[in-house]
């Protein structure tokens, strides 16, 4: 099993085997670790693959690098979800081009019944910030998940929202799970491990460069029954959201404005020309996606019981003997670790209860 998964993360980090190319092979060989198996012959001869590709697995080397995510997926209770896993998001794994492998730290199911993306604008006006938090929050007797993007503005608002009344909500992210972008939105990032969760294709340590946030948007269009667009100019991610999502044959829906207001246009684009549905407010939603209002129990999550703490860690707990609480500064001028991998602990640290954040970038133990 273990050695299934080395090579599961192994196909992943071959550049020249995207996504597709990469489940065609699983198609024919069945596994991951088969693939890696083969002759070259034979890989050659797979039409799409050709002889680069097939040098590109041969030749593959770099497999210190998926030992060391090895060790952080299970320090840190990091779920590998490879595209022919169970758990896999089934309506992700409709799409094409859908990741090959996914990270997921979190308690909520992948594969709710009833999953809604809610994205929009970085800089909403007062408007959309009262209609995202409406609509969410009228969501929240109808067993709805939220799945955003954990961006400024209309998609934090909307985990926010979520997490106020006890929904389960989903951030999808741009970079690897050993941090959070942008920073100020961790404190709600890891209020969301207890009812929803964390999810992204990338390694960790994986910075949120700009060319992974269409790859991020994708993930989110096709993990949802269906898109919510909440104010939105003429461009941006939002509606490349939903465009990505009307390609998969889900959903749309997109929220009016005033007329004349630049944070409408986008809605009004889509609602023009037959991209996306007009909705108004919840019910709108319900009757489109004929989700009636039954109400379906929510089990509340369970927590990990026992947790082990590495070397660091330790080194960064016994820190706080005999003191409720320390500021970041104090922390790094206390330990002899560099203050960037400090940091880096803190907030694994935080991932696991073991630490709180306090205003003032102050922190206590749990």
């Amino acid at each position: 099993m273990q050695e299934e998964l080395r090579h599961q993360i192994a196909l992943t980090q071959i550049s020249q085997i995207g996504d597709i190319i990469a489940k065609k092979l699983l198609t024919i060989f069945g596994t991951a670790s088969a693939i890696f198996k083969a002759a070259k012959r034979e890989l050659e001869c797979i039409e799409g693959v050709g002889t680069n590709r097939a040098n590109a697995i041969k030749e593959f080397k770099d497999f210190s690098r998926v030992e060391k995510e090895l060790l952080f997926i299970e320090k840190y209770n990091i779920q590998p979800l490879f595209y022919t896993h169970q758990n896999y998001p089934q309506r992700l794994q409709q799409c094409t081009d859908s990741p090959v492998m996914l990270y997921f730290k979190g308690q909520a199911n992948l594969n709710a019944t009833r999953i809604v993306n809610v994205v929009g604008t970085r800089t909403p006006g007062e408007y959309g910030k009262q209609m995202c938090a409406r609509l969410v929050k009228e969501l929240a007797p109808h067993n709805i998940m939220v799945v955003s993007g954990l961006a400024y503005g209309i998609d934090i608002l909307a985990h926010k929202t979520a997490i106020e009344n006890d929904m389960p909500t989903i951030g999808v992210l741009a970079h690897g799970l050993d941090r959070i972008y942008p920073e100020m939105h961790k404190e709600a990032a890891i209020q969301m491990l207890d009812n929803g969760g964390l999810l992204t294709e990338f390694l960790s340590e994986t910075s949120p460069d700009k060319q992974n946030f269409p790859k991020r948007n994708r993930i989110v269009a096709g993990i949802a029954d269906a898109t919510i667009v909440i104010e939105s100019g003429k461009k941006g991610g939002s509606l490349i959201t939903a465009d990505i999502a009307n390609s998969y044959n889900r959903d749309v829906l997109a929220v009016p404005g005033r007329v004349g207001d630049p944070n409408a246009a986008g809605c009004h684009h889509l609602i023009k020309t037959n991209q996306a549905m007009l909705i108004t407010d919840a019910r709108d939603l319900l009757e489109l996606m004929g989700w009636d209002s039954a109400v379906s129990a929510r089990p509340h999550p369970q927590k990990e019981l026992f947790i082990t703490l590495s070397a660091e860690e330790q080194h960064i707990l016994a820190l706080f003997a005999g003191q409720q609480e320390k500021h970041i500064d104090e922390i790094c001028r206390h330990s002899t670790l560099p203050g960037s991998q400090v940091a880096s602990l803190v907030f694994q640290m935080e991932m696991q209860h073991v630490l709180k954040s306090l205003p003032g970038q102050k922190y206590q133990l749990v």
